[in-house]
């Protein structure tokens, strides 16, 4: 099975080798037909510590890592 691959931004980056990424998604509610966003934020592993706040970066499924961070970031 292909791992998810989705692209965020950095909302912080205040611990080592971790970064919180917001995504958002936008659909069409299925009664009203009207354009929803609805975000959500993932917390993913980033070896370097090279990615800051406002930075717009792709985020991959991977094996756990710790309890809470099941993504990496992706190297472009």
């Amino acid at each position: 099975m292909p791992k998810r691959i989705l692209t965020g931004n950095v909302t912080s980056d205040q611990n080592q080798q971790t970064v919180t990424v917001q995504v958002e998604r936008r659909f069409r509610h299925p009664l009203l037909k009207k354009i929803i966003r609805s975000s959500k934020k993932y917390r993913a592993h980033d070896e370097d510590n090279k990615f800051k706040v406002g930075d717009s970066v792709r985020i991959q499924e991977c094996a756990p890592k710790s309890k809470s961070k099941r993504w990496e970031v992706l190297v472009n």
